[in-house]
């Protein structure tokens, strides 16, 4: 198969700029119906988009949808990598734009919140580390919470694959059970409580502060693996239930969170939660076709996806991890410049593109560059696993081996 659906690209964007509005057009005020301000708080301007949050109090649901690619994206990447290169990949991936984005925003909060200093060091601190933060604490930026939970599905992968016995099947499995079950009970809590019931509040503990546990994201996550077992082979009946388990999972854990929403913000109490389920059905669906093609590609190759396409995936987690609190103090200044609300969001969004664009273009691969240098310099690089080679992880996916390369022998003229 491919080594990478184009498709992954756009859509991965696509779900960054939902949060992003998300965040700057509905979260930024709805937050005081819930009493769970971040950061942002302090750069933020004083203003309200009540008009426009029946289309923008969804966008969350794009996190939902980054971890059904980030478990098609890691499968890929661990089925063709030995458990240290595998690590170090992780390591260098996410490290570099971490460490960009997360002293870009310590500077803005430094420079222009209306807090403390001392708030922000220790969040500070836990975001260059990617320490979560426990259920007490702050985050730095609200939106970091997410990578809690990829960090521990990195590590879960990467513990499989040092066991040599269990493959990404046994892996998908194993999540798409845990997280059903808890899943399962989620809907049950909140259809027999209220989001001021101790059980309520705990199911909600295990969405953003215990994001780690995977509990409630695992069938994302599962979900993507299969995607890209699908992508290779056909599934077997067993695999497609389990398919169906992670999809229903899903929708539940989607439906708790939306239903706490409608809930306990009266400014979209008219609105329904299978709104973010369909959107996040949709994609799921086109992930699904995408990988169904690549299964059984076109007698005639299809052309290569233009560069844009893959630089729109690379801007995607900078992106993500800048618009929430530097995004705010863009749209701060921007309005107190003159520019109407409205306008300040879709401005400051389309400047964060353009930085963004530059920081994976220009900035990251000098960080991971002088990564690379000081991790050979104080240690030994794992060995790259020869291509006629795949992991104990990859036993029992289909994938094909890479075609040697023709050699060309070149003969004399006699």
């Amino acid at each position: 198969m491919k080594s990478h659906l184009p498709l992954l690209d756009p859509l991965r964007f696509g779900a960054a700029l939902g949060v992003a509005v998300f965040h700057q057009m509905f979260w930024s005020w709805a937050w005081a119906s819930i009493g769970v301000p971040g950061f942002e708080r302090t750069v933020a301007a004083d203003v309200l988009y009540p008009s426009a949050a029946p289309f923008t109090w969804f966008g969350w649901v794009g996190v939902e949808i980054f971890f059904v690619i980030s478990g098609f994206v890691i499968a890929n990447s661990a089925s063709m990598a030995s458990p240290g290169e595998f690590l170090l990949g992780r390591a260098l991936r996410l490290y570099p734009a971490v460490w960009v984005c997360a002293t870009a925003t310590f500077l803005v909060l430094l420079l222009f919140g209306s807090g403390p200093a001392s708030e922000i060091i220790l969040p500070y601190i836990h975001a260059m580390l990617m320490v979560p933060k426990g259920v007490t604490g702050q985050w730095l930026d609200e939106v970091y919470w997410t990578l809690a939970a990829e960090t521990a599905f990195y590590g879960l992968v990467f513990c499989a694959m040092l066991t040599r016995k269990i493959t990404l099947r046994h892996l998908a499995f194993g999540l798409t059970i845990y997280s059903a079950v808890f899943n399962a009970i989620a809907l049950l809590v909140a259809s027999c409580t209220t989001p001021s019931d101790l059980p309520y509040l705990l199911i909600l503990m295990f969405r953003v502060p215990c994001a780690a546990f995977l509990l409630t994201h695992g069938c994302f996550f599962a979900l993507g693996i299969w995607l890209f077992i699908s992508a290779n082979r056909e599934l077997t009946a067993l695999e497609q239930l389990a398919v169906a388990v992670t999809c229903l999972s899903g929708a539940a854990e989607i439906y708790v969170f939306a239903s706490f929403f409608l809930t306990s913000i009266p400014a979209i109490s008219d609105q329904s939660a299978m709104v973010p389920i369909t959107v996040w059905a949709a994609a799921v669906l086109l992930i699904a076709r995408a990988a169904k093609r690549n299964r059984h590609p076109a007698p005639v190759a299809s052309p290569e996806a233009p560069a844009w396409l893959r630089t729109l995936g690379l801007i995607t987690y900078p992106l993500y991890l800048t618009h929430n609190v530097i995004g705010s103090a863009i749209i701060r200044a921007l309005i107190e410049a003159g520019l109407d609300a409205t306008s300040a969001v879709w401005v400051a969004l389309g400047l964060l593109v353009l930085v963004c664009w530059f920081i994976c273009a220009r900035i990251e691969p000098a960080v991971r560059s002088a990564l690379m240098q000081t991790l050979a310099h104080f240690g030994k690089l794992p060995k790259r696993l020869p291509a006629s080679r795949r992991p104990a992880l990859a036993r029992g996916l289909g994938l094909r081996l890479p075609l040697p390369a023709p050699i060309k022998v070149k003969v004399a003229a006699s």
